[in-house]
C-alpha cells in the first residue's frame, strides 16, 4: 500500500513548451505538417496550430488563404506564443514580396515576431551552402513554375525539377513515404550538378525519407516542414539537433534572418 501511494503521488510530466511556444498557421486541408513538426521539435518547444482555409492549388484559392491572416494570428497571440509562423510553401513562394508582406501583417496585428515558410527555405539553403537545387514538388504545373521562379529570383539555380500534378492537400498527403523516396531517387540525374534536393510542400509525408534520400543520393535533402522546424529553433537561439531528419540540423545559427524574425 505504501509503495502504491508513493507511485500515485508522483506528478506526471507534461511538456508545455517552457523554452518556446510557437504559433503556426497551416492550410486547413493539411494533416501532415503538425505530426512532422512535432517529431522534429525538442523537449520544451511546443507548436500551437491554427488553420486558414486552403485545400486546392488554384491561384484564387492560394491568395484567399491570406484573407483571414490577422484574425488567425490574433488567436495565436492570445495563447502567448513567442513567434507566429505562416506555414505554406505554395503561398509564401507565390511572389518574391509575399513573405515580407505576410510577416509585416502578422507583426502589425499582433506585436509578435513572424516568419514564413519561404524564409526558412532560403535560410536553409544558405546554411547548407547550396546554390544548385533539384526541386521536386507534388504541385500542379503553375504552382511548380512559380516556385522555380521564386528560387531563381532569390539567387538559386534550379538545375533539375519535376512535379506530380496534384491539386489538393489531402491527395498529396496520401502519397506514402516509400513512394516519395523512390520517386525522388529516380529523378536525381547524376549529371545535373545539384548540391541540394528540395522535396517541397508542407502536405507531403516527406520527413521519414530525409535521411534515406541523403544516403541514396549523397545530396543534402530539404523539406518544407524540416526547414521550418530548423529555422524556428535556430532563430530562437536553440541549438538542438533532430536525429534522423537530415544534415540541416547539424547547421548552427548565425544567419541573417528577416528583422521581424528576431525572437
Amino acid at each position: 500500500m505504501n509503495e502504491f501511494v508513493a507511485i500515485a503521488d508522483r506528478l506526471v510530466p507534461v511538456d508545455y513548451g517552457e523554452r518556446l511556444r510557437a504559433g503556426i498557421l497551416v492550410p486547413s486541408g493539411n494533416a501532415v505538417a503538425e505530426p512532422e513538426i512535432r517529431a522534429m521539435l525538442p523537449n520544451g518547444v511546443s507548436a500551437l496550430v491554427t488553420r486558414l482555409p486552403l485545400r486546392g492549388s488554384s491561384e484564387p484559392e492560394l491568395l484567399a488563404m491570406l484573407d483571414g491572416l490577422e484574425t488567425a494570428a490574433g488567436l495565436l497571440r492570445d495563447a502567448g506564443v513567442g513567434v507566429i509562423v505562416f506555414h505554406c510553401t505554395a503561398v509564401s513562394t507565390f511572389a518574391p514580396h509575399l513573405a515580407g508582406d505576410i510577416r509585416s501583417r502578422i507583426s502589425r496585428a499582433t506585436g509578435v515576431p513572424a516568419f514564413a515558410t519561404s524564409d526558412a527555405i532560403l535560410a536553409a539553403c544558405t546554411a547548407l551552402k547550396a546554390r544548385r537545387v533539384s526541386l521536386l514538388t507534388p504541385y500542379i504545373e503553375p504552382v511548380h513554375k512559380r516556385e522555380i521562379a521564386f528560387l531563381t529570383g532569390a539567387g538559386l539555380k534550379v538545375v533539375d525539377d519535376a512535379c506530380l500534378g496534384i491539386d489538393t492537400n489531402d491527395a498529396m498527403a496520401k502519397l506514402p513515404p516509400q513512394y516519395l523516396l523512390d520517386w525522388a531517387s529516380r529523378t536525381q540525374p547524376s549529371t545535373s550538378g545539384a548540391d541540394l534536393c528540395f522535396l517541397s510542400c508542407t502536405a507531403l509525408r516527406s520527413a521519414p525519407v530525409i535521411a534515406a534520400l541523403e544516403a541514396r543520393t549523397g545530396l543534402s535533402v530539404l523539406t518544407s516542414n524540416q526547414a521550418m522546424a530548423w529555422y524556428l529553433l535556430r532563430a530562437a537561439g536553440l541549438p538542438d539537433a533532430a536525429p534522423g531528419f537530415g544534415r540541416l540540423f547539424d547547421c548552427a545559427a548565425g544567419l541573417q534572418l528577416p528583422k521581424s524574425s528576431d525572437f
